[in-house]
């Protein structure tokens, strides 16, 4: 049991640090189209299925360009937890909006300190330092997850023009998420996207924002060769809660970040701390190359 327990701990750490996301079967759709979408978990754009997601599900709807258009998804999850369909009734930009409710879990004091340290939870950290924990009380958490798609409805193969919708901008009330400033499917190639980060409402400066690309290559692999795997780097919220990226390529993209709190006196029965997890996925602009090809994880 000595030999198995580290490897268990270590396990937990990772699957803590792992990302969830939702996945179309494409991110540019046909009107009344039924459109898979998965849940994935994982790391560096190679994901699993999310393992018993109607039980953990709290809100998971497809909310369209204006306020009354709206789907609950909870339906399609209970007939397909692989991938459950939705469809978009009218053009434009459609956001998907996944919840979950908290899971928990345990890890020893060092390993611990080490997530934190990892995943830049610098006020909890700093707390534990001060009240001597960081050797001696073990890491209860409580965790969640919010997850956002951005998809693009039209009833041609290319939408002609921007469509009118702003409802890719909308703040949707998730404990923390991504709202973007532009549409990033009408962008020109190379432009830049604001994206804010948002807690509870609020910008949320300094939180720690991952970035993978997995725009297709200018050029096709050769036979048998694989795919390079998407570009990733990280950066801050500013002052203000907002990250600027460059949109390079049409994607797709997928931006996480996570923040930590004392948990809710809800909680504290099995958690000293509350993370929130949060994903945003969704393409850029189009691709003059003919035939483009995906690195995004299946």
């Amino acid at each position: 049991m000595r030999r198995v327990l580290p490897l268990l701990f270590l396990a937990t750490t990772a699957a803590l640090a792992q990302e969830f996301w939702l996945q179309p079967s494409s991110f540019r759709v046909a009107v009344g189209a039924l459109v898979p979408v998965r849940l994935l978990v994982g790391t560096g754009l190679a994901g699993e299925t999310w393992p018993r997601p109607t039980r953990r599900t709290l809100r998971f709807v497809r909310l369209g360009p204006t306020p009354l258009d709206s789907t609950d998804l909870r339906p399609a999850l209970r007939a397909d937890s692989v991938a459950p369909t939705f469809s978009c009734a009218t053009p434009g930009t459609h956001v998907v909006v996944l919840t979950s409710a908290p899971a928990f879990t345990e890890l020893p004091p060092d390993k611990f300190t080490a997530y934190l340290r990892e995943q830049g939870h610098d006020a909890a950290l700093l707390y534990r330092q001060q009240q001597g924990q960081t050797s001696t009380k073990i890491g209860r958490e409580a965790y969640r997850r919010c997850a956002k798609a951005l998809v693009l409805a039209t009833t041609r193969l290319h939408a002609p023009a921007m469509p009118a919708d702003t409802g890719y901008r909308r703040v949707v009330g998730l404990p923390l998420e991504f709202v973007p400033e532009q549409n990033p499917y009408f962008l020109r190639t190379g432009a830049a996207l604001t994206v804010r980060v948002l807690r509870k409402g609020q910008p949320a400066p300094g939180v720690l924002v991952q970035v993978w690309d997995a725009s297709p290559p200018a050029t096709r692999p050769a036979t048998g060769q694989p795919l390079p795997a998407p570009v990733h780097f990280t950066t801050h919220a500013n002052k203000s809660g907002r990250v600027l990226l460059r949109l390079p390529g049409a994607g797709p993209y997928l931006l996480a970040a996570a923040c930590m709190e004392p948990a809710a006196p809800t909680l504290t029965s099995r958690a000293d701390w509350l993370s929130t997890w949060a994903t945003l996925t969704f393409e850029g602009p189009t691709s003059a190359t003919t035939g483009r090809v995906s690195s995004f994880s299946k």
